[in-house]
């Protein structure tokens, strides 16, 4: 059962060189866990082809979005074709863990990597690389729907944007920030799985296949959605996800996947 009594403090506006410090101590941590850690990590295989569709998924690329700029959403086509290299074709077998930014790297302007869309304290912003987190989202989305387990994942603690043509529930997605804020995931069964994802005209696209035919389906609910107003004026948003598992169309497993927390940057609608 969710806490409805959770409560959301007023954001702190931290400065800009105490923000810059720690970002640089926690991505040199994440990088050292990366050598050390007793782990497994996938990688690219452009050799093998699994045919069994474990699930697919897309989402639009350029959406009309309040006061962004659409150059910003160009350039994130840009940034996700370039990270998608790094990806495409990632084949995750027994007993390996999948992290997104250690395959992709730091996304620098070196790299060809462009101005994109970032959240700073829950407020639109600009930065070398951003957009990935759509990248993020649809990943989550595919590996919640199949036997994989995530194992670290991060949400935004802000709800920037209304409800406008949301296909999947809200907080059901990953948000990224090189490398700390990362999206991980690790086999632990005896199948091996195979990652597909490519850019269309208006989509970004995702399909995890599997070696084996996988016997159960998997789908995602939402329960427990809550809005509530906190004490210093501000709303918040609350729920939970789940994983359900199916054998046969019976139900054998009911996980909570996340929950969410997270405090609204836009007034909602309240009925009477």
């Amino acid at each position: 059962m969710m806490n409805t009594n959770q409560s959301i403090e007023k954001p702190k506006i931290r400065g800009w060189l105490r923000k810059k410090l720690g970002r640089e101590y926690f991505i040199f941590k994440r990088v050292i866990h990366w050598q050390t850690a007793a782990k497994q990590w996938t990688k690219i295989d452009n050799r093998l082809v699994f045919n069994n569709e474990v699930k697919h998924h897309k989402s639009m690329i350029f959406r009309p979005l309040k006061d962004v700029e659409m150059y910003l959403q160009e350039n994130k086509r840009t940034n996700l074709r370039i990270a998608l290299e790094r990806l495409n074709n990632t084949v995750i077998q027994p007993g390996e863990t999948f992290s997104l930014w250690k395959q992709v790297g730091r996304p620098t302007a070196r790299k060809g990597y462009l101005e994109g869309l970032v959240l700073n304290q829950g407020k639109i912003d600009k930065g070398i690389g951003g957009g990935l987190c759509q990248l993020g989202n649809l990943l989550f989305w595919i590996f919640a729907h199949s036997p994989l387990d995530i194992t670290e994942r991060y949400r935004h603690g802000f709800d920037v944007f209304p409800d406008v043509n949301r296909k999947v529930p809200f907080g059901a997605g990953a948000t990224l920030s090189y490398n700390y804020i990362d999206l991980q995931i690790h086999n632990a069964t005896e199948n091996s799985f195979h990652l597909k994802l490519w850019l269309d005209e208006t989509h970004l696209h995702g399909q995890l296949n599997s070696k084996e035919v996988i016997k159960e389906e998997y789908s995602i609910e939402e329960r427990n959605h809550l809005i509530k107003q906190q004490l210093w004026g501000g709303y918040s948003r609350h729920n939970q996800i789940y994983k359900i598992k199916k054998i046969d169309n019976i139900v054998v497993e009911e996980k909570l996947l996340v929950e969410n927390h997270a405090l609204m940057m836009y007034t909602p609608f309240i009925s009477d």
